[in-house]
C-alpha cells in the first residue's frame, strides 16, 4: 500500500471516535439541503484513503469522502497488508493469500468511509490539503441530509456496521492535521 505521507509502524491514532447522541437538534439549509444533526463526532484517525467527487446528486455539499482508520487500523504494519481502495462513495479493503492482519471485525469496528460536509470555507480549504497517511483532528455532527428532490442522506450510528448505510455523513466544523 502506498501513502502520500510514510509513517512507522505503531498506532497513531489510538482513540475511539467520539459521539453525543442528540434529540431534536435544530435543522438548517447547506445549499439545496436540510441539515439535521444526529450526534455531536469528534475523531482523531489516520487517513487511508480520499477519493473527491464533482458531479454525483451530494457532490456540492460533500465534495470529499475519507476512508478514516484508528486502532490498529491506523498502524503502518498493519495497513501495509491491505489493499485499501474508494470508489462510487464505498470504501473497500481486501488482503493477500495469509489472510487478514487484524480480525475482520476489528478492522470494520476500528475504520470508516465518512462523507465529509464542510461546514464552510476554511473547513473546505483544510480538506483539500488532507493526504491519505495524515492524521487529522476534526469535529463536527453526524447528519441526515434531505435534498431538494427528496433523496435522504443518513449517516451511521455506529462504527460496528459495514456495508449499504455504513458511511458516517460528517457535517465538518473544524479540521486540523496534525
Amino acid at each position: 500500500m502506498h501513502f502520500a505521507r510514510a509513517r512507522a509502524p505503531g498506532v497513531l491514532a489510538a482513540g475511539e471516535p467520539q459521539q453525543h447522541n442528540l434529540d431534536h437538534a435544530a435543522s438548517f439549509q447547506d445549499k439545496d439541503f436540510t441539515i439535521t444533526p444526529l450526534a455531536d463526532f469528534s475523531l482523531t484517525a489516520r487517513v487511508l484513503s480520499r477519493a473527491d467527487y464533482n458531479f454525483d446528486a451530494t457532490s456540492s455539499i460533500s465534495p470529499t469522502d475519507l476512508a478514516m482508520g484508528w486502532g490498529r487500523m491506523s498502524d503502518s504494519a498493519v495497513l501495509a497488508k491491505l489493499d485499501i481502495s474508494q470508489s462510487s462513495r464505498w470504501y473497500t479493503y481486501r488482503w493477500g493469500s495469509g489472510g487478514p492482519p487484524i480480525p475482520k471485525d476489528e478492522i470494520i469496528r476500528s475504520s470508516a468511509n465518512m462523507h465529509m460536509l464542510p461546514a464552510n470555507d476554511t473547513v473546505r480549504w483544510e480538506l483539500k490539503q488532507v493526504r491519505p497517511g495524515d492524521i487529522v483532528h476534526l469535529e463536527g455532527e453526524l447528519i441526515e441530509a434531505h435534498g431538494a428532490n427528496g433523496g435522504v442522506w443518513r449517516s451511521s450510528m455506529t462504527r460496528d456496521d459495514s456495508g449499504d448505510g455504513a458511511c458516517e455523513v460528517v457535517y465538518v466544523r473544524s479540521l486540523v492535521v496534525m
